[in-house]
């Protein structure tokens, strides 16, 4: 089945961001080998109105993607839906990712103002997937509010920690009505890998492809480990055993 997010349909479940790369001609590489058809990228950072000022968006044919710009820099839910308001204006896309931070030093989002951006933003017919933390509470409260996707962090944004917390990830996927998108402290294939098996509908990354010594390579790695970790998902894995079954049991073997 393909990730559906509001009215669309996505084959790939790898979301790109599209800052921090050395190049505008490495990232479109590493976006092209990736597949992912949804690309996020700050407002804040972007001249959207101002064509005479460069932006990865000139090295891309944007008809190929849905592009979800982020409220990257909010410390309000205020300043969100202005941000908001303006990536709309651009005419880019409907779609918004709304990040609202609540601590400088951890980088971690503001709950509470989060949900007023999420609200705010549904009631002005937005589709909104809201960052957050791995609070499972908190993302039920999001998808009761009307939310197209939550994305939880796995852990710090750039951190490269991984999941730190499978547990209250897994009962945010199991609880989940709407799409599940792990965001934030990927820092490998593997880390990609166990967020689709745990059940997660998708992951976003940015850092561990643009800051690899390869972004490149590790953009065609993030694809191929999120593809086989949703098909280990949807395989279904064997229970894990305190003792050793034989592979080969015994019964129905001659005795030489």
């Amino acid at each position: 089945m393909m990730l559906q997010i509001g009215p669309y349909q996505f084959q790939s479940r790898l979301l790109l961001g599209t800052g921090k790369y050395p190049s505008f001609d490495v990232q479109k590489e590493a976006v092209e080998v990736s597949g992912a058809e949804i690309l996020t990228f700050a407002v804040r950072r972007m001249n959207i109105f101002e064509p005479n000022q460069p932006n990865f968006l000139e090295k891309l044919e944007i008809t190929k993607y849905k592009l979800l710009p982020n409220t990257a820099g909010a410390k309000t839910a205020e300043e969100a839906v202005r941000i908001a308001r303006l990536a709309k204006a651009s005419g880019l896309c409907d779609m918004i990712k709304v990040e609202v931070i609540g601590c400088d030093k951890t980088l971690l989002p503001d709950p509470v103002e989060t949900l007023k951006a999420t609200e705010m933003l549904l009631e002005e017919g937005f589709i909104v997937l809201p960052y957050t933390s791995d609070d499972v509470v908190l993302a039920k409260r999001l998808q009761q509010l009307g939310c197209h996707a939550i994305m939880p962090g796995a852990s710090p944004i750039g951190s490269g920690q991984g999941i730190i917390n499978p547990l209250n990830l897994s009962l945010i996927i199991e609880q989940a009505t709407v799409p599940v998108i792990v965001d934030a402290g990927i820092g490998s294939p593997a880390d990609a890998a166990l967020a689709m098996e745990l059940g997660a509908d998708g992951v976003l990354l940015n850092t561990a492809v643009a800051g690899a010594a390869d972004p490149v390579k590790m953009a065609k790695a993030m694809k191929l480990a999120i593809e086989a970790g949703r098909l280990g998902y949807e395989a279904g894995r064997i229970p894990k055993k305190r003792y050793a079954t034989a592979s080969s049991p015994m019964e129905g073997m001659s005795i030489v």
